[in-house]
């Protein structure tokens, strides 16, 4: 029998939350995380419920029923909240945390932010292609540029500071590569991308935010000398 997937699981079902760690409050835009307790905003963490059985489920869209346990979105907090029992003590129950949850996590996240660019690119809010992304930058601010992880670095770097000359503060999401870029754009392959300001483009930025924590975000490092 082929098992539902964590994040359309119909079975979830609520559980009460007597003010214990991980209740939610729906009028506060933070949450505590079980492993470092601190209270941060939801953007930076990410949200777990249980399913009937017990299992700690990811819920990347914040929709699942049930009590939540949140905790900040970093490989090794979820990894260190699973060895020493957070997820138990967050629960106030005996529960089983999935093998390699965090990999399941990159996973959820990352079709996320596929889907997100897929929805902008319909909507007319992204779009892809060097000379689509060179005249894109001379009408207007973007919200970010897209570069493939595995793209060249010469073309990265003509995009990049064609638009640090238009205007001084330039986001750029590197984390993805070609063809998971290309998955967002209906292409085999995308080196470099655009995402205009606006509604999907907060929605995209949160869901890369939360990848970041699970894998490398090289654009970190890629301008660091020439942006001295």
């Amino acid at each position: 029998m082929t098992k539902p997937h964590p994040e359309s699981d119909p079975r979830l079902i609520a559980e009460n939350d007597e003010n214990g760690l991980g209740e939610e409050d729906a009028s506060s835009p933070e949450r505590q995380c079980a492993v470092t307790r601190e209270r941060l905003p939801k953007a930076e963490m990410l949200r777990f419920v249980l399913s009937p059985d017990g299992i700690v489920t990811p819920d990347v869209s914040e929709r699942l029923p049930g009590r939540g346990v949140w905790v900040k979105a970093e490989r090794g907090l979820i990894d260190q909240a699973a060895r020493k029992g957070a997820f138990a003590r967050g629960f106030k129950s005996q529960v089983t945390v999935p093998d390699g949850l965090s990999d399941l996590i990159e996973r959820l996240l990352l079709k996320r932010c596929v889907d997100t660019l897929a929805l902008a690119r319909k909507a007319g809010q992204a779009i892809c292609g060097f000379d689509q992304v060179r005249d894109a930058l001379r009408g207007g601010h973007p919200a970010f540029l897209l570069e493939a992880a595995d793209g060249a670095e010469d073309g990265r770097s003509k995009v990049y500071f064609l638009a640090k000359a238009l205007y001084s503060d330039v986001k750029v999401a590197g984390a993805l590569s070609a063809p998971e870029l290309g998955m967002a754009f209906g292409r085999d392959r995308v080196i470099h991308g655009l995402v205009r300001r606006g509604a999907i483009a907060q929605t995209w930025e949160m869901a890369y935010r939360r990848l970041t924590g699970f894998r490398e975000a090289p654009e970190l490092t890629w301008f660091q000398e020439t942006d001295r």
